[in-house]
């Protein structure tokens, strides 16, 4: 199973969904290798290597009830796993804040639900700026990816979509 035909051009394994740690972009060299062949296969193994990134969302509430934050929450995390190609075991932890005014259960709850419970999760609740966006949850998710940082999608919903106007849809 270590051949890179088990590998598809995403860099996930054809049966377990698994990030490669690392792809060739080069051939090796056939004359055995100089320290410069050495030198650009180790290039591309730390290039080509999953790395952890950070990816943003936020979404907004339209009441303050657990049924409401519950669904939001999990909608923002499918949709923000769904954008950016990840499966359960790319994410390394979640951590979920709600405005001040979001009191009624942890949205951490909803995260259980959609299968993160095996998942490092971490509640908090934002700091009480005036004129910052009502009934808002905001995720930061640390996951494993190949994406470049350019090429990550964060995602903003409802109301939450304005406060990140310069990010493409």
């Amino acid at each position: 199973l270590s051949s890179y035909a088990y590998w598809t051009s995403t860099g996930r394994d054809i049966v377990t969904g698994i990030l490669a740690p690392a792809l060739p972009r080069r051939s090796p060299s056939p004359h055995g290798g100089s320290w410069n062949d050495r030198r650009n296969r180790i290039y591309d193994a730390i290039m080509t290597s999953s790395l952890v990134r950070a990816l943003r969302g936020a979404t907004t509430c339209v009441e303050d009830t657990p049924k409401e934050i519950s669904g939001v929450t999990r909608e923002l995390i499918q949709m923000m796993m769904q954008r950016n190609d990840l499966v359960h075991d790319d994410v390394i932890s979640v951590l979920l804040t709600t405005s001040p005014d979001l009191t009624s259960t942890f949205p951490a709850a909803a995260a259980r639900e959609v299968g993160f419970g095996d998942v490092p999760l971490m509640c908090a609740s934002e700091i009480n700026v005036p004129g910052a966006m009502p009934r808002c949850i905001r995720i930061m998710m640390h996951v494993y990816t190949t994406r470049k940082r350019e090429e990550l999608h964060h995602i903003y919903l409802r109301d939450a979509r304005s406060l990140r106007d310069d990010l493409p849809g």
